[in-house]
């Protein structure tokens, strides 16, 4: 799916309608000493194996990709969450 790089909609800070730059949302790095990370950890120690089972097939076929649009005017971002594509794209619309 082909996603312009920049989108007019609505900013709630600035109440109107802007232009926001779109970037596809990467999660940070995780904090090893954050308490559910230290739990996993816990959890998973033992004799070289996983704590749950790993899944052997797949029952969906395409990833939720979460974009991120950033208001050029205020720097205010909003994220829209769960956008089911099996490619996604960003382009430069050309006008």
């Amino acid at each position: 799916m082909k996603i312009p790089k920049v989108i007019r909609t609505y900013c709630p800070k600035c109440k109107t309608h802007t232009d926001h730059s779109v970037s596809l949302y990467k999660s940070g790095k995780r904090r090893t000493l954050a308490e559910g990370q230290r739990r996993y950890d816990r959890k998973n120690l033992g004799y070289g194996s996983k704590r749950k089972p790993e899944q052997k097939r797949y029952a969906k076929v395409t990833k939720k990709q979460t974009l991120t649009l950033k208001c050029q005017k205020c720097g205010y971002t909003i994220m829209k969450y769960g956008i089911r594509v099996k490619k996604l794209e960003l382009v430069e619309v050309v006008k």
